[in-house]
């Protein structure tokens, strides 16, 4: 049974928006196929397979603290989506914020096998802007 791409990238951001604060990572790896690409930022090899987007995650969570995060209603077609997102957390002692998109690539039973990051951030906590 092929899942609807609307329906696996709705339940990808619903995933994220309760696991990131919550630093759940085996919620979110549950949502990766089996020799998935994860690429969190554009100009590093990326992680792979499912132990690499797990060993990604517990590095960031492990540091990452106060967590909020916000999910837009994700764009899909065909085997594709795009979901825009905001966060903010402490890292180190300092507050940051990262406002970014995340590109997607879904295999029939509606798991992830490409995941591309594309983000900004900047020192402080910053609520997202009129309109987001």
């Amino acid at each position: 049974m092929t899942v609807p791409i609307d329906t696996a990238a709705a339940n990808w951001a619903a995933t994220w928006v309760r696991s990131w604060p919550a630093r759940d990572v085996e919620a979110i790896v549950a949502l990766y196929a089996e020799g998935a690409v994860y690429r969190a930022l554009a100009f590093r090899e990326p992680d792979l397979g499912i132990e690499g987007v797990r060993r990604y995650l517990t590095g960031e969570f492990a540091v990452e603290h106060d967590i909020e995060c916000r999910f837009g209603t994700p764009v899909a077609s065909g085997d594709r989506a795009a979901v825009e997102w905001w966060a903010s957390w402490i890292e180190d002692g300092e507050p940051i914020t990262l406002a970014g998109s995340t590109f997607l690539r879904f295999n029939g039973d509606g798991l992830v096998t490409d995941h591309r990051d594309y983000w900004s951030h900047l020192a402080g906590i910053e609520p997202p802007h009129d309109g987001w």
